[in-house]
């Protein structure tokens, strides 16, 4: 296995001793893409005889190949895993010609290779100066399926970690999904699974949206679940979209709340764009993540890494013209620990990545994040949102 170690010198009394130790770090990072869509017109097709962890159980599949899948009906009901077992059904994308070479767009293979180097460039760059690799592991949103996923860990800069992929296809009404990608040397996948957020619209009818992804593992032995979020968004304004995040931030806090029930020991992380500030109250009072490490106790033990820089001016994103930090990193208490440096991971670094490169340099915008896409225009930006990351380290035991 290969692994990445760093010789620090301690010292003591003085400076009257020096203890060279070696430690161990691992950066966990996540990223919103922006609209990392293939070029392909394409529909998901459910395949209900699969497993529901199968990646065949629910794929995106080109629209010209529908006629040669079997389909038992025509499908009119809710859309569920649970509701859709034995069946094989098609479902549209409400954004199925969007990112064509034949729509406005003109969103061919030259434009999608850019936006994948682009977008592969900043990911190996994330947390580098403290560890000397990529990311062990990178949580994703706005990727459309999985073969897009499959194409960026084949990129160059990203192709030496041998990446694996957790992908669930999500009912999202617009078709994109959540994911995460993990060095198979560092972090070994035990269980995944998908949690619905059932939200309604004022006429009582369901809106769909990203479910919450959770992937249980061991990094580097350690038994740790993180959870990909992608919560609704802030359409309509941000008091009247607001239920839609509180049900977000109930279904990620009962989770959190059972792996944490069921084993005292495994350490979580939660990532993800969260359409809220760390101190919204889905963040703050649904969730209950707390500012200040001071603050973690049994019954409030989640620490959201970004309220200190949140207070101290510093964004992920500019929405309607206005600093918002809604892409965060919450642990909880056991990633944390008041010693620099401890025998399992905790908590070193956490930053917002925002290199010269990804901002705009001039104008109206100047600062924000140089997005892939002006209106219909591609810009070969990278997001429209600064990624963020966070550094673990322990002690290495010889």
């Amino acid at each position: 296995m290969k692994k990445f170690f760093i010789t620090i010198t301690l010292f003591f009394m003085g400076f009257v001793f020096a203890q060279k130790i070696q430690v161990q770090r691992a950066a966990i990072a996540f990223f919103n893409v922006e609209n990392l869509w293939d070029t392909v017109p394409s529909a998901d097709y459910i395949d209900g005889t699969k497993d529901v962890k199968n990646p065949a159980f629910h794929r995106s599949v080109p629209l010209d190949s529908l006629q040669y899948l079997e389909t038992t009906e025509v499908y009119k009901g809710e859309w569920s895993n649970e509701l859709l077992v034995g069946k094989k059904v098609v479902r549209n994308q409400i954004l199925a010609d969007d990112f064509t070479a034949n729509s406005s767009k003109n969103w061919n293979t030259q434009k999608y290779n850019q936006k994948m180097a682009n977008i592969s460039k900043v990911l190996s760059e994330l947390g580098r100066q403290y560890t000397n690799d990529n990311p062990a592991i990178i949580g994703l949103v706005e990727v459309e399926n999985r073969q897009v996923i499959e194409d960026l860990i084949k990129q160059p800069a990203l192709a030496k970690s041998n990446y694996g992929i957790v992908h669930h296809n999500s009912y999202d009404a617009r078709g994109v999904d959540v994911a995460l990608i993990y060095q198979k040397g560092r972090f070994v996948v035990t269980d995944h699974y998908e949690k619905d957020i059932k939200i309604f619209n004022e006429e009582g009818h369901r809106s769909y949206t990203r479910g919450v992804l959770v992937v249980k593992g061991l990094l580097d032995g350690e038994k740790t679940a993180v959870f990909v979020n992608h919560w609704p968004s802030r359409s309509g304004g941000e008091a009247r979209s607001y239920p839609r995040r509180a049900a977000a931030a109930t279904v990620l806090k009962t989770e959190m709340d059972r792996l944490i029930a069921e084993d005292p020991s495994i350490k979580l992380i939660a990532m993800g764009d969260f359409n809220d500030d760390p101190v919204s109250p889905s963040i703050k009072k649904v969730l209950g993540s707390v500012a200040e490490p001071e603050q973690l106790s049994d019954k409030t033990p989640y620490y959201n890494l970004m309220t200190k820089m949140y207070k101290a001016g510093v964004a992920t994103l500019g929405y309607r013209d206005a600093p918002n930090l809604f892409d965060q990193i919450i642990v909880s208490k056991n990633f944390y620990s008041p010693e620099k440096l401890s025998a399992g991971y905790t908590v070193f670094k956490t930053e917002v990545f925002a290199p010269s490169y990804m901002k705009n340099s001039e104008g109206q915008w100047k600062g924000y994040p140089l997005r892939s896409w002006d209106g219909d225009r591609f810009t070969n930006g990278y997001s429209d949102h600064f990624p963020v990351f966070t550094v673990m380290q322990r002690e290495h035991k010889r």
